[in-house]
């Protein structure tokens, strides 16, 4: 988690096309992306992702909750912002960390 949190705050990121793209259609800011670091919190983790390793991490932005798919580079030093929501309240539980069972 600090590996990803001192990338972001020095602004080593990565934010591939499609990600802006989902970003804009889902009224998310980069500054919500980037405002919100201090309040990161991996929920999960994907350790055998198509390219290397993930994480969904919860943020919380004006007080409301973000999720955030990063993937860091150790070897590049940065992170890959993945895509970014809002998660919907019935598909997880109140705090949004856990998925609800369906």
């Amino acid at each position: 988690m600090n590996f990803i949190k001192t990338c972001v705050r020095e602004r080593e990121i990565k934010w591939p096309y499609h990600v802006n793209m989902r970003l804009r259609g889902r009224l998310i800011s980069r500054e919500a992306i980037l405002d919100s670091v201090d309040t990161y919190e991996i929920i999960e983790e994907y350790s055998k992702d198509k390219y290397r390793s993930s994480y969904l991490i919860l943020a919380k932005h004006t007080g409301k909750p973000i999720h955030i798919l990063v993937s860091p580079d150790t070897k590049s030093n940065n992170v890959t912002i993945i895509t970014a929501y809002r998660p919907e309240p019935w598909k997880w539980e109140k705090a949004f960390k856990t998925r609800r069972k369906t």
